[in-house]
């Protein structure tokens, strides 16, 4: 009898816990849409990509190809199978969250511990010009550009900042007199980078001033920065200075210069100062460290004075951080490169995961844009690649998409059937072109394909 009513007991709680539990999941997708972060039962009921996982696997999956497999494997599957019901999609912001997957895929190969009584001092390395700069990070730096082969290294000074954002503004700084009359012009070509315009003119600094689009920049015989996005936020392309007088000083901004986003041609890129950052080479926005190249020391020396007064100095936790992330993405390919000429495989190796996520990911967006009509999207020729050892057109971390015929208000468009999106008037472009993230979660980007093909 006890063990009778122990029984109806037990199956009465799990009756109500399953029912507790499954309205719980329905509710979150219908708030927010479900997310890498959902416990094992959401992800039964809502299966997204094969191999994907609820928490960070054990150490055994670490090593299995099925914990990082790429969209390529399950795409269609899982875009039968997402439940949409009706959500809000948020392309707008390049959010690196599609690199989750890969992260939690590597175990603790990447995981750090900082003792309590490390990083009491403002100071990292005194002797060096960048004194904040934590030498582990300097050399994990010009490790991953060697293996790359994106950037020359040599003869260049490292300084590194609170995201490139930070960097931009130092630039800015050191580039910029300190006894002008006028305002120096900053340029970019457009469509350019939406947050130059803001962040140039933010303080009402009265040493620069944001100038518009390069290609019709005049400015007569006053000194002028050029902003060279390569590969171009937003619209994927690999771009040149174009304004064509002397005065003037080039800043490339490299974001997006690594070999999942665009070729690795020779030789590496050697240029006076070049921007790069984490978010986009490995994902780790979240950790706000990027890092410039700058030949000359005067001029590095002018951008560490503008952070020491800025913020003095940068997080030395993120920079350990930053330098671990880095060790283990170049083991990976020094370990891939011994194996012969074959790529490495994505599980193990960043790039390779990054590379085949983006080829999947334009493959399904190109297909839905087609059998819609009513889009377009640019082409990209095919260049070799050093690195990789193929040869294949720009997949950008953004696709830039232009709504044909009648529609002009193309963000507007896409804002009604709840996709959120970025205008190309932020980008100094015309509204009939949108910005979006091609770097979300598998299933909110998945969502958006589906969506894209009802349309």
């Amino acid at each position: 009898m006890g063990g009778g009513s122990l029984n109806v007991f037990s199956a009465r709680h799990l009756l109500v816990a399953s029912l507790a539990l499954n309205a719980s999941l329905l509710f979150r997708v219908y708030i927010g849409g479900f997310s890498p972060a959902l416990d094992l039962l959401s992800l039964c009921s809502l299966s997204v990509s094969k191999g994907f996982e609820a928490a960070a696997p054990d150490a055994d999956a670490a090593a299995s190809p099925a914990a990082v497999s790429v969209l390529a494997s399950s795409s269609k599957t899982a875009e039968h199978r997402l439940v949409d019901h009706g959500r809000i999609i948020n392309l707008d912001h390049g959010d690196p969250t599609m690199y989750e997957k890969f992260w939690q895929g590597t175990g603790d190969r990447a995981t750090i511990v900082i003792p309590g009584w490390q990083s009491t001092s403002y100071f990292s390395d005194p002797g060096n010009l960048c004194w904040f700069l934590e030498p582990e990070l300097g050399r994990q730096i010009v490790r991953l550009h060697g293996i790359v082969g994106n950037a020359v290294t040599d003869g260049r000074h490292i300084v590194v900042g609170t995201g490139s954002t930070q960097l931009f503004l130092a630039v800015l700084y050191a580039l910029c007199p300190q006894n002008v009359t006028d305002p120096v012009s900053v340029v970019s070509m457009a469509p350019f980078y939406s947050s130059y315009p803001t962040t140039t003119d933010c303080l009402r600094s009265g040493l620069y001033r944001w100038a518009g689009d390069a290609a019709s920049f005049d400015g007569g015989d006053g000194p002028f920065v050029e902003l060279v996005t390569s590969p171009n936020n937003p619209d994927g392309f690999l771009r040149d200075p174009v304004v064509n007088r002397s005065g003037g000083v080039l800043v490339h901004d490299f974001a997006y210069y690594w070999p999942q986003y665009t070729a690795m041609t020779s030789p590496p890129a050697d240029h006076d100062i070049t921007l790069f950052t984490v978010s986009k080479s490995t994902g780790h926005a979240g950790i706000r460290i990027g890092w410039a190249l700058v030949k000359d020391a005067d001029v590095a020396r002018k951008m560490t004075k503008f952070i020491e007064l800025n913020s003095i100095g940068v997080s030395k936790d993120s920079q350990l951080r930053a330098a671990k992330i880095m060790k283990v993405v170049s083991d990976a390919e020094e370990e891939g490169s011994n194996q012969g000429d074959a790529p490495p495989a994505a599980a193990h190796s960043l790039f390779e995961f990054g590379f085949e996520n983006m080829e999947e990911r334009w493959r399904l967006l190109r297909e839905a844009v087609k059998q819609s009509g009513l889009f377009s999207l640019p082409d990209y020729p095919a260049q070799f690649c050093n690195f990789n050892r193929r040869s294949f057109g720009n997949q950008p971390a953004f696709a830039w998409l232009k709504c044909e015929g009648e529609i002009e208000d193309c963000e507007g468009f896409f804002r009604e059937k709840k996709i959120l999106t970025r205008s190309g008037v932020h980008f100094g472009d015309s509204p009939k072109y949108v910005r979006i993230s091609m770097l979300d979660r598998d299933d909110n980007y998945l969502a958006f394909i589906k969506r894209l093909r009802s349309l």
